[in-house]
């Protein structure tokens, strides 16, 4: 199958992905050519898919499509669901240039507008919610309305993580953090490190998806590197979207004035025991953005799309109901 998407320098190209990662949530895999290969996967529709406005996914740092299965089937009545990979994520390949939040905000708008060709409203997690700021900000026009699931935030002054802390301080550290994240990366299974983003990201472990918890395995098992130069290119893109991110978190004005003259409905949802933003940054941001709707969730951590999915879907489903029409 290959298809053609709006463009206003040629058709983007569009052929079915050989991989089936996401087949058990009802998902079918796309590989579309723009200046290089980007994967992205779309939901079946649900009965009396009507025309309403396109959901596009954003994944977070070291996410996937896989992020978003067990709640895009949910959302796939009455419109068209779609999930990308970023630059260096999941099944898109990235290089380091191409992989900050800036490039992989670029790359969103370019799927916005050569693969959905309408504006669209985003939903994203983490990193994802960050770009999803950047791009709304950036181009407006692309994007009606936004879902931030525990996005990546400045964060108030408070008693830190220090797991956490500790993990983002290494980023930073010019000529050790490419060896160390390296040798982090090339000495765990797959098997091993979903297990430990588990941990981290949520709240109770126990709440994981066994078939979910099988696909990421099977996904990291294709990513995971064989030899050490594998290794070492994939700590660079990693470091390099990390790296990106806290630059953009540590001009905080700026990047308040790019939360504040967002002027479309926007849904902020966080986990009250996220461990990587703290609840009490989502809590700053909605205080700053009283236009916002906030919904905070006691005992969920950090990806509650994946933790509590029937609870994630349902207040995005009834945030959608009030503020698009079934037409829209």
């Amino acid at each position: 199958m290959t298809r053609s998407g709006p463009s206003s320098t040629g058709p983007a190209v569009t052929r079915l992905a050989p991989y089936d990662f996401a087949a058990p949530w009802g998902a079918t895999s796309f590989v579309t050519d723009l200046d290089g290969p980007v994967h992205w996967i779309e939901f079946s529709p649900a009965e009396g898919q009507g025309q309403g406005i396109p959901v596009v996914f954003v994944h977070g740092l070291g996410g996937s499509h896989l992020n978003w299965c067990l709640i895009g089937p949910a959302l796939a009545a009455g419109r068209r669901v779609v999930a990308l990979d970023l630059h260096g994520f999941g099944l898109t390949p990235g290089l380091r240039a191409n992989s900050t939040v800036q490039a992989n905000a670029r790359l969103l708008d370019r799927f916005i507008t050569e693969v959905i060709g309408t504006p669209v409203i985003l939903v994203g997690n983490s990193m994802g919610g960050l770009i999803c700021i950047l791009e709304t900000a950036a181009n407006p026009g692309a994007v009606k309305g936004v879902v931030l699931i525990d996005p990546a935030l400045p964060l108030p002054v408070q008693k830190p993580d220090w797991q956490v802390s500790g993990q983002f301080l290494l980023y930073t550290l010019p000529g050790l953090a490419p060896l160390v994240v390296a040798r982090l990366l090339s000495s765990v299974s797959p098997e091993e490190a979903v297990q430990q983003l588990i941990k981290l990201c949520f709240a109770d472990p126990s709440r994981a998806d066994p078939e979910m918890t099988k696909a990421e395995v099977a996904l990291a098992a294709r990513r995971h590197p064989a030899n050490a130069p594998q290794a070492s290119a994939r700590a660079r893109i990693f470091l390099a979207a990390a790296r990106s991110l806290l630059r953009v978190l540590a001009r905080r004005g700026s990047f308040y004035a790019k939360m504040a003259g967002i002027d479309v409905p926007v849904l902020l949802i966080g986990g009250e025991a996220d461990r990587l933003v703290a609840v009490a940054a989502i809590r700053q941001a909605a205080e700053r953005n009283p236009h916002w709707e906030s919904v905070i969730l006691a005992g969920v951590g950090h990806v509650p799309q994946l933790e509590v999915p029937d609870v994630a879907a349902g207040t995005i489903r009834d945030w959608l109901s009030r503020h698009f029409s079934s037409g829209e």
